[in-house]
């Protein structure tokens, strides 16, 4: 998990936010976004299509990535 999200989080943090590990619960993954991507209309999108794409990929039994 620390590495998926070693990958995502330059990108994230060029934007002046950042992501971080809450826990792992079974098969579902729970970040923390802090920064610019509290309250980022695109946030939900960011925690879709970039983080948990890039956690899956080097986990495929997590079922789920939620923010909270």
């Amino acid at each position: 998990m620390a590495f998926a999200l070693g990958e995502v989080r330059p990108a994230i943090r060029a934007d002046g936010g950042d992501v971080e590990l809450v826990a792992i619960v079974g098969t579902v993954v729970r970040v923390s976004l802090h920064g610019a991507c509290r309250g980022c209309p695109m946030a939900n999108s960011t925690l879709a299509d970039f983080v948990a794409e890039r956690i899956k990929l080097y986990a495929p039994e997590i079922t789920e990535v939620v923010a909270e």
